[in-house]
């Protein structure tokens, strides 16, 4: 069945159409999910409650753009509404050990897993800035209007949470020369 048919009968409230976009969408919205949930269980919620959004909204889809682009732009605003619902930011990080080192490219040679976990390690509005900003393309205008912050603080927000990945990387990096060093010596 074409989307454009499977898009009309889960409008129409077709069970069997719904079940089909779900399995058709859930890997590339649940991939998108983890980006800006703080771990898996996490993520499957938002998931799952952006698929019930999605199902509800459905009937506003004009058939206008990338449906796809839609379901993932209704999946963010939930994860980005969860954020804004949570009590205050656990600030326990200690802002104070990041360090202003400069990444040799050679040493980035992490496996996307350990990077992700990274990512959803970040404090919330640091990883929400920062998956907006340098995974899905949006301005420090439209992050600020979404996330209800200043145009100063996205960039501030985005400036630590680069500045903790980069800390993180690097220790991870110098954990995994030591132990090659270790295994050859």
């Amino acid at each position: 069945m074409d989307t454009k048919t499977l898009i009309k009968k889960c409008q129409k409230n077709n069970r069997k159409a719904q079940s089909e976009l779900f399995h058709l969408y859930k890997d590339i919205l649940f991939a998108l999910s983890l980006k800006y949930c703080k771990n898996y269980n996490e993520a499957e919620d938002n998931l799952q409650d952006s698929f019930i959004v999605i199902f509800k909204k459905i009937h506003q889809y004009s058939f206008k753009g990338s449906f796809e682009g839609w379901m993932k732009r209704i999946l963010i605003n939930n994860a980005i509404d969860k954020y804004k619902k949570a009590p205050l930011l656990d600030r326990s990080f200690d802002e104070n050990r990041i360090a202003n080192t400069d990444v040799d490219p050679e040493v980035l040679n992490i496996p996307l897993d350990k990077l992700l976990k990274y990512i959803q390690e970040l404090p919330d509005r640091y990883r929400l800035v920062f998956n907006l900003y340098e995974l899905d393309d949006y301005s420090h205008k439209e992050i600020a209007r979404k996330l209800n912050i200043s145009e100063g603080t996205s960039k501030s927000n985005l400036h630590r949470a680069k500045s903790i990945l980069k800390t993180r990387i690097v220790s991870c990096n110098d954990c995994l020369k030591k132990k090659t060093v270790m295994s050859n010596g």
